[in-house]
Parts: structure tokens; sequence; C-alpha cells
């Protein structure tokens, strides 16, 4: 992943509300969920979720798809995979990372 998508992705969860519905929508999962049912659940108002969807899809965290009169937002599993393991492409010492445990940096690297 490219370092200025990936810093495009942060900067666009650099905000509590843009983060809330992110992580929303990762906990509802691939089948996503209707703009009126997130602004719902997180309290927040059509105009300014509108707004934050719009943040969220540009950063390309978000996809969008029409269901009738609907527009079902989900996140974006691979785009977040991308981010996460650009985040951790060097973690403990280039050896990889198990997903069952915490990367932490060796002990005796600690001073």
């Amino acid at each position: 992943m490219e370092t200025k998508a990936v810093i495009t992705a942060l900067a666009a969860l650099a905000q509590e509300s843009r983060l809330a519905i992110f992580r929303h929508l990762v906990q509802i999962g691939p089948e996503g969920s209707a703009a009126s049912k997130i602004g719902e659940a997180l309290d927040i108002a059509p105009s300014s979720l509108s707004f934050h969807m719009k943040e969220l899809t540009r950063a390309d965290l978000v996809t969008s798809r029409h269901e009738g009169r609907y527009v079902i937002y989900s996140a974006n599993f691979t785009v977040m995979n991308d981010v996460i393991g650009f985040l951790t492409e060097n973690c403990c010492g280039g050896s990889a990372c198990s997903s069952v445990r915490a990367c932490c940096p060796p002990v005796d690297s600690i001073t």
C-alpha cells in the first residue's frame, strides 16, 4: 500500500464520528448497513453523516451500494487490512507476527 493512501486513510479515521462510523461498520460485517441505521445507532444527524461517509469513501475505507432506495455502506476490509499490514510490516524485527499474540519488541531491546 502506498504511503499517501495510508495517510489519507489514517486522516479520515482521525475524527471521532468517522472513527465511530468505521468501527460500527466493521462490527456489522460485510453486509453493511443503511445510512439511516448508522445515523440512528450512533446518534449522528443525516447531514453530518453524509459528510463523514463522503470522507470515509474518499479514503476508500467504506464502499456503498444501492438496494432499492437505500444506500448501504460497508467497511472496505481489504483496505483496512492493507493499512494494518502497512503499519505492521516491519513488526517484531521482520518476523511474522501471529494474530493470536500481541506484537511486542524483544525484552532485551527495551532499555
